[in-house]
């Protein structure tokens, strides 16, 4: 695609990803637990099943909105583009965001209602533990880190791989199994299965992905220099820049 879609058509499409990401990772969070009663197979399918969908959505819809699908990265686009105006501005922020939460709730929703579940049931799974946190913060951190460099060092290309991939190493190396989105977490607190997060969880889990993005803009500046430019086809849905990528 050449030159920005329209505000409508890129929140859209932040809508419509979000929601199939989580759809993919509840639905196949669901298919694992019924297949398996082995935990670590659990997560073996629902870390692979992972990692292919969103390395797809990232592919498919990078060059409309940049795939972000995942508020911090949205957030840090903002904030490192907003002295030169080539990232998105407060308006598209506003857009994007919102439209990354209710999709996130829709996937989850969604994919419940493929496998026959109750449509909105409240997870119980108690994510709760100071690990946890940290592990969330890593997470977040190494995923923006990561967004932020490939652009800085000209690989933006790679994006769809590499986070992918990213996501699908940290769910085994972080404690927390990698949530590192803030709309996908409350996505996850819609369904009460393999997936799920308790609403009673919520809210460390966030300040965590906050705070990893504050680290990861941090270590960005710190390893590649700054300001940080960005370059043509990461991240950034403004102007002539083709953005992409995003996270669970």
């Amino acid at each position: 695609m050449t030159g920005m879609a329209p505000l409508g058509r890129r929140a859209a499409v932040e809508f419509v990803g979000t929601g199939a990401l989580v759809a993919v990772v509840v639905g196949s969070g669901i298919q694992a637990a019924k297949l398996s009663a082995d935990v670590g197979v659990q997560l073996l399918a629902n870390s692979l099943a992972t990692v292919f969908g969103l390395g797809v959505l990232i592919l498919l819809l990078g060059p409309v909105s940049g795939a972000h699908f995942n508020p911090v990265v949205t957030l840090a686009a903002w904030w490192t583009g907003r002295r030169e105006g080539d990232g998105p501005g407060p308006r598209e922020v506003a857009a994007y965001v919102p439209a990354q939460i209710a999709g996130a709730i829709g996937g989850a929703v969604l994919a419940d209602a493929m496998f026959a579940a109750p449509l909105v049931r409240w997870s119980t799974h108690d994510r709760w533990a100071p690990h946890l946190w940290l592990g969330e913060v890593v997470a977040t951190a190494g995923l923006i880190l990561l967004v932020f460099g490939l652009a800085r060092v000209g690989r933006e290309r790679f994006a769809p791989v590499a986070v992918a991939s990213y996501i699908g190493a940290a769910y085994w190396f972080t404690s927390s199994t990698s949530f590192a989105n803030p709309a996908v977490t409350i996505g996850r607190a819609f369904t009460d299965t393999f997936a799920g997060i308790a609403p009673g969880s919520l809210l460390p889990f966030i300040a965590a992905q906050l705070a990893g993005l504050v680290v990861g803009v941090a270590l960005v500046a710190v390893l590649f220099g700054g300001p940080m430019p960005v370059a043509d086809g990461l991240v950034v849905p403004h102007g002539d820049h083709h953005p992409a990528p995003a996270a669970r």
